[in-house]
């Protein structure tokens, strides 16, 4: 999503030389554009479950050479990530992709609360509590009147024949999903919990729900067409694509369409003098 809005605003500034990337390290694994003209600064921040992770080296890596890390504290919000925040004038939040057995070792001794790690919990009492989390901490340090907040909801992913690690693709859709069918979400529960939660803040939140949006696109995906493969390395890619992400120009542009008419109705700050 942030890709595409940067591409997005970059294609309507007319000075691109007024618009520049600052250099330099940064104490979060983030990136960021900034337009001179017009006083503004695009910034991704990578948590990817909004929360703290403890002993996370170089901000979650996906490398299996290095360490994973030990616990997330599902009561502490990710406190690097969130000193970012505060100044704010749009916030955009999005958790769940990372919500799943692979990536929180099956819940097994790694959730955490104050000093107690649960030797077991199911991913989707952490969720709630993550979440809970993240809602009191929006609730006591964002200005309402300042910062509008909105939370993009799930995307979903389109394997056949397995998840990404065990031989699903979707390498052979073609077209987007034209069946009358009725759409049902595939995790109920967890986007249960977040509409839930959501209808809790007292911050005011816009929530944008893209769950139904993405359904239909299972032929949005990167697959294994990401790059120009070899064809030793196309063999290779075939057992591990990438249905779950999304393909530029694509889908995400849609999204952001959405944020941006999302931000017009809201009529806060700039976009009420529109």
């Amino acid at each position: 999503m942030y890709v595409s809005l940067v591409c997005i605003l970059w294609n309507v500034i007319p000075d691109k030389s007024r618009v520049f990337r600052p250099t330099g390290s940064t104490p979060f694994e983030s990136r960021g554009d900034m337009s001179l003209d017009y006083n503004c600064t695009v910034v991704f921040v990578w948590t990817a479950f909004l929360v703290e992770e403890t002993n996370s080296p170089v901000r979650r890596s996906q490398t299996a050479s290095k360490p994973k890390p030990k616990t997330l504290r599902l009561d502490v919000i990710d406190e690097v990530a969130s000193s970012v925040y505060r100044d704010a004038d749009i916030l955009v939040f999005g958790s769940w992709h990372w919500w799943v057995k692979a990536k929180t070792n099956n819940g097994i001794n790694y959730f955490q609360e104050g000093d107690y790690l649960y030797p077991k919990m199911e991913i989707d009492k952490a969720y709630k509590k993550a979440l809970n989390t993240w809602r009191r901490w929006i609730d006591k340090h964002i200005d309402a009147n300042k910062t509008q907040v909105l939370f993009r909801g799930h995307s979903l992913s389109h394997y056949v024949g397995g998840r990404w690690n065990t031989g699903g693709h979707c390498h052979l859709e073609r077209e987007p999903i034209m069946s009358n069918e009725t759409y049902v979400h595939p995790s109920p529960s967890q986007a249960k919990i977040l509409e839930d939660v959501l209808g809790r803040t007292k911050t005011p939140v816009m929530y944008l729900n893209i769950s139904k949006l993405t359904y239909y696109r299972s032929d949005g995906h990167p697959s294994l067409y990401a790059k120009n493969y070899t064809a030793k390395e196309r063999i290779a890619v075939l057992e591990i694509q990438d249905c779950s992400h999304w393909c530029l120009p694509g889908v995400a542009d849609t999204w952001n369409e959405l944020l941006y008419a999302s931000l017009l109705k809201a009529g806060k700050g700039s976009f009420g003098r529109l």
